[in-house]
């Protein structure tokens, strides 16, 4: 009776093992799969067989985290997420790459929950820099100082953190500052331009008394390292601390021409507060310029100059409006009018020898003798020696351009403008290969900016 009992209970251990066996064969397999094809960095493979081998080995909570980490690898980051959404107790890996699925899907409200979530669990710097970002991209400036500031706190090498909390420091907290943009420029060397620039406007903005103004001031700064979103943040607050402020308000339509195309109201609203004001005229009349009116554009400069008759920079601007006008001989006349108010300041002497030479307009009696006078008031700036190759070149001196300016790169090699400048000498002498080098020199050079779009669009021109 008893082996009567038992044979019916080993057939079903019998039936059950015949089952289960070959389904942990198959887990297993594919757990094997999935770390040889991650080894091969075939992370798509991998992901797909992690998540077959989570379905089947539903203990291991860890597989559903592989998967979404390789998923996240092959560049498949909604899979990835749906992965992790599967598993759990991560770790500081898995936070890192769930994170950043979020990020590249671009929901960045998720992406600051679950890195906010994963630093509760893990105290890392990738995810605090994660999480930096993710409040960077949704202009939420404070969240992102204090997210940084726990980046740096574990990591004190990396240069972008530093240099970008200091930013944010020298707008939220600015007497701490310093000490982190000294230690950003110490990192990367590349940026101490900026940082001077930076550290020069905490110091002037100490001077007034005015709060408003102290603000503008750091605003203004930001403009100058070319960070526009921090800056209309920081104009909006000098307006909330002081709303008849006109240059505050001038300056916020600047920063919002920057970074929306907008700022007309803001830029009437300051008129409508202090029509005498230089500042808000200029900036007025930059707007007008972009807006390409020029008419308005030189009617402001007119009035600035009418406020400020002994100020250089004025006739200058009054000079471009003109030519952008068509007008070159009032042109000339207004630059020739800034040198005469600033006789030893070199960089008017520059400007007027450049226009001579961008419009042909009396290079030989007037822009040869400018540039010449520019570069005897300040014989070691580069600006002034290109400015000297500019003005041979268009009078056809090749020789003297191409001797010039090689001084200016050789002496001064991240001076892009004369690159460009040597780059049109040899086009016109008909050296094709050294004007080829000069100009992928510069598309290329980190930083170069606009003279990297100049130097493309001579390329495509000559060279396609």
């Amino acid at each position: 009776m008893l082996r009567q009992k038992t044979t019916p209970l080993l057939i079903g251990i019998f039936l059950s093992l015949s089952v289960l066996i070959p389904m942990l064969v198959a887990g297993y397999s594919s757990l094997q799969q999935a770390q040889e094809a991650q080894a091969r960095r075939e992370y798509e493979l991998a992901a797909a067989s992690y998540a077959h081998a989570a379905k089947i080995l539903f203990w291991r909570q860890d597989l559903f985290e592989q998967a979404g980490i390789s998923a996240a690898r092959a560049g498949q980051f909604a899979d990835a997420v749906g992965y992790f959404e599967q598993g759990a107790n991560f770790s500081e890996e898995g936070w890192v790459w769930l994170c950043t699925s979020h990020i590249q899907l671009g929901d960045f409200p998720s992406a600051i929950s679950i890195c906010a979530e994963g630093t509760s669990n893990y105290d890392s710097t990738s995810l605090y820099e994660l999480l930096a970002f993710a409040y960077r991209s949704q202009k939420d400036w404070e969240s992102e100082r204090l997210a940084l500031g726990n980046q740096t706190r574990l990591d004190s090498t990396d240069a972008y953190a530093a240099y970008r909390l200091g930013l944010l420091l020298t707008l939220y907290s600015p007497e701490d500052a310093v000490p982190e943009l000294t230690r950003a420029s110490t990192l990367n060397p590349e940026v101490d331009s900026a940082v001077q620039t930076l550290r020069a406007a905490l110091a002037v903005s100490n001077q007034p008394s005015d709060p408003c103004m102290q603000t503008v001031i750091i605003g203004q700064a930001f403009g100058l390292v070319q960070d526009w979103e921090l800056a209309k943040t920081a104009f909006e607050q000098a307006i909330q601390l002081d709303q008849e402020n006109a240059e505050a308000w001038a300056w916020l339509g600047e920063a919002k021409q920057q970074t929306s195309g907008e700022g007309n109201v803001e830029l009437d609203r300051a008129l409508l507060l202090d029509h005498t004001s230089v500042n808000v005229r200029a900036l007025r009349g930059l707007y007008w310029s972009r807006q390409g009116k020029y008419e308005q554009m030189l009617a402001e400069y007119l009035l600035a100059a009418g406020i400020e008759p002994e100020n250089p920079r004025w006739q200058v601007n009054i000079g471009e409006a003109y030519t952008k006008l068509g007008d070159l001989v009032a042109a000339l006349t207004a630059y020739q009018r800034a040198v005469e108010l600033a006789p030893t300041q070199a960089d008017y002497w520059r400007l007027l020898a450049i226009f001579c030479a961008e419009n042909n307009v009396q290079v030989e009696e007037v822009g040869m003798p400018a540039a010449q006078q520019a570069l005897t008031l300040a014989p070691n700036d580069p600006a002034m020696l290109d400015a000297l190759g500019y003005v041979y070149l268009s009078t056809g001196r090749y020789a003297n351009a191409e001797t010039s300016l090689m001084q200016v790169v050789e002496l001064f090699p991240e001076y892009f403008p004369a690159h460009i400048h040597l780059a049109m000498t040899y086009l016109a002498q008909g050296n094709q290969p050294a004007a080829f080098n000069s100009l992928t020199y510069v598309r290329d050079a980190g930083g170069a900016g606009i003279y990297a779009e100049a130097a493309q669009q001579l390329l495509d021109k000559y060279f396609r």
